[in-house]
């Protein structure tokens, strides 16, 4: 009697570890990886004024626990996203936001290349079952038509093939908006900040609902 009572002791205290563990792990936040350029980083910006740090706020304000990590690096092209993306996975993310192709278009880039890229980063977080929301660019109307089209569509296919959550523009809403911009008319000032993160937070709430979705069995 004295023997089963202990392996009952024993068994329960492995049992009250191993719910501990799941219990933390259930309450972990969500991390989303913010992998971007300027734009993400928060150029000109104070920490707290940057796209991942509003975006987590207005989250945590509709009561969801998560943790937006910044990954943007300033001038970064979407060759210099895929040359970091094993740094950043580092973070052990959830999900990802990629926001790329600003710098590429600027300096215009072939879309093709750039194009690759992405899909690279797509396949690689794929890959490590990582959720993705890829934000689409615009290019500089002084490439002419062509180069705007093949470079918009660029994104859209990538969207379709990866079947991942799209926003067609990151900028939407704020380009050309001086009142929304800093003097250089490139980055977004802190309110433009705020309509972007308005304006994306529906395709977040998707990119978290399908993480939270359980997956269909074969």
């Amino acid at each position: 009697m004295e023997f089963l009572f202990r392996v009952v002791l024993r068994y329960g205290a492995v049992l009250l570890l191993v719910n501990a563990i799941i219990g933390d792990a259930m309450a972990a936040p969500v991390r989303i990886l913010a992998l971007g350029d300027s734009l993400t980083a928060g150029f000109g910006l104070k920490a707290e004024e940057a796209f991942p740090a509003r975006l987590e706020a207005a989250l945590r304000a509709e009561g969801r626990d998560v943790r937006v990590i910044n990954a943007g690096v300033s001038g970064d092209t979407t060759a210099g996203g895929l040359a970091r993306l094993g740094w950043a996975l580092a973070e052990k993310p959830d999900l990802a936001i990629v926001e790329l192709g600003a710098n590429d278009g600027l300096r215009g880039l072939d879309p093709q290349l750039m194009r690759a890229n992405l899909d690279a980063i797509l396949k690689r977080l794929k890959q490590d079952r990582i959720g993705v929301l890829l934000a689409g660019m615009l290019a500089p109307a002084n490439y002419g038509p062509a180069y705007q089209a093949e470079f918009k569509t660029a994104f859209a296919r990538l969207a379709s093939d990866h079947d991942v959550v799209f926003y067609p523009f990151f900028l939407d809403g704020i380009a050309g908006d001086a009142r929304l911009n800093l003097a250089d008319g490139l980055h977004p000032a802190a309110k433009g900040v705020d309509v972007i993160v308005q304006r994306i937070l529906p395709s977040v709430r998707t990119l978290l609902d399908r993480r939270a979705r359980p997956e269909k069995k074969p």
